[in-house]
């Protein structure tokens, strides 16, 4: 029997957000030591109720534990645990080089929590994309008020027991619910919204937090393209993008949606792909050793039918289900550009791959779509490297495997342009939360050399005000 979860009533949301507010203006959650210790608390919480969330999610979507595992509890823990050890340094203010007039000013950023922030996370990977934006908040200072989805029922109502337990209850709440909801959250005043899901549903955000000027991040996905160019290793490229589409049965935002390969190589990838696809499952993704995923709800089970339905293509791998919602991976080959696999983010497992003349039309191409949250590129080619970071625009480029760039906490994970903006990961989730406050302390010293700014104005003070219009443009 599924979980049923309980929405939070609508006048509650008010009172959350007010309790929230009213701890943020005490000024509780801005020391160093309250923000360690929840960092610390928010670890335990997921270290101590893996099993719990690895139950969760196989009821709800039937996910691997060793996907959970490995990409959401363990990715989300590190997060906490490297927040907690490097926050003191994060919260420091900067003293930055001034121009040497400028050198007694106590030219000063300070690191300021921006405030009271709302978290709405998606149902394809709710731990990590509930937490790990989380992170970020509490280290920043922010209180939080997290949103999870109400399509995987056990993880959410599992969030929703936990939170209370291991975290400051008047800093960070949980609320359940779907559109009525969610509406209500977005009718108040944030400062700032963090939003991973679909670009419809992205743009209804972006237009709420446009009401009250809120800062916002946005996380959208979109197609994400594989160029395969023919200086690469293929069997490698073929098993390295059939591993990345299959995580969580294909509903990842950063999964492989289409492939693009030379002509040239077109028949010896499609047979390096069916040679992966037996080894990863020999005997079908639906054998229980397999552990094969499902389709979060029956509506997105239908879209992905009805697209494997509509193509043209040639399913040359995969295609099987078993009626619980549960699709194989279907590659399919000969796609072209009008197919209906191309219309839109497949988000789930269908992966199209569309010949092409070379990798010049494979970039061409991909550039003239709408842009991608990310690029993946399976080349030894130095000039076809350069090619893709000059001629297209993407969130990141991933260059020789897939979905690797999220386990590398070093560089900014976001979107641009089609697939959103703001970026986050290690540091930079601190970052968005934050707000770099410039101070300044002009001396009274300083009077006799500003005296000309004053008025009654003079042709003496006007000559000092235009030096800097006159100053030497060196030669390009």
């Amino acid at each position: 029997m599924s979980a049923q979860l309980e929405y939070t009533p609508l006048p509650q949301i008010s009172e959350i957000h007010d309790r929230l507010r009213a701890t943020y203006t005490s000024g509780v959650t801005r020391p160093l030591a309250y923000r360690r210790r929840q960092l610390l608390q928010l670890a335990r919480l997921l270290q101590e109720n893996a099993v719990a969330f690895e139950n969760a999610e196989l009821e709800d979507l039937g996910k691997p534990r060793q996907e959970v595992a490995l990409v959401e509890l363990g990715g989300t823990i590190s997060s906490a645990l490297r927040a907690a050890e490097n926050l003191e340094e994060w919260m420091k203010p900067e003293k930055p080089t001034v121009e040497e007039w400028r050198n007694s000013w106590d030219t000063t950023i300070y690191k300021v929590p921006k405030g009271v922030a709302l978290i709405i996370s998606p149902w394809n990977y709710p731990v990590i994309l509930s937490f790990n934006p989380l992170v970020g908040a509490i280290a920043a200072g922010c209180p939080v008020v997290l949103k999870p989805s109400e399509s995987t029922p056990a993880i959410s109502g599992l969030i929703t027991s936990l939170v209370p337990k291991y975290l400051d209850p008047d800093g960070y709440a949980v609320v359940n619910g779907a559109v009525k909801e969610t509406t209500a959250l977005l009718d108040l005043r944030w400062d700032h919204i963090f939003f991973t899901g679909g670009t419809k549903i992205g743009k209804i955000v972006a237009a709420a937090a446009a009401k009250y000027v809120t800062p916002l991040t946005l996380e959208l996905g979109g197609k994400s393209p594989v160029i395969v160019d023919t200086a690469c290793d293929i069997q490698l490229a073929a098993k390295r993008v059939l591993y990345g589409k299959a995580q969580n049965s294909g509903q990842l935002c950063v999964s492989p949606d289409y492939i693009l390969v030379p002509k040239a190589i077109v028949k010896e990838f499609n047979e390096a792909v069916k040679k992966t696809y037996e080894e990863f499952w020999p005997k079908t993704p639906f054998h229980p050793e397999a552990q094969w995923g499902k389709i979060v709800n029956p509506l997105h089970y239908s879209r992905v039918m009805t697209l494997i339905g509509r193509t043209k293509g040639e399913i040359i791998a995969g295609g099987e289900v078993d009626g619980v919602r549960r699709i194989a991976t279907t590659v399919v080959a000969n796609v072209q550009q009008a197919d209906a696999l191309m219309e839109e983010e497949n988000f789930g497992p269908v992966l199209p791959i569309l010949e092409v003349e070379d990798v010049d039309e494979a970039i061409s191409i991909v550039a003239s779509r709408p842009t991608p949250l990310v690029i993946y590129a399976f080349t030894d080619s130095e000039e076809t490297k350069q090619k893709i970071v000059e001629k297209t625009n993407s969130g990141c480029i991933c260059l020789n495997d897939t979905i690797s760039q999220l386990g590398v906490h070093e560089i900014p994970f976001g979107g641009h342009g089609d697939s959103g903006y703001g970026a986050y990961h290690g540091k930079a989730t601190f970052d968005i939360f934050t707000h770099r406050r410039g101070f300044i302390n002009v001396p009274k010293e300083i009077e006799p050399y500003v005296a000309f700014r004053y008025p009654p104005y003079t042709e003496e003070g006007y000559k000092k005000a235009s030096a800097g219009v006159h100053v030497k443009i060196p030669d390009a």
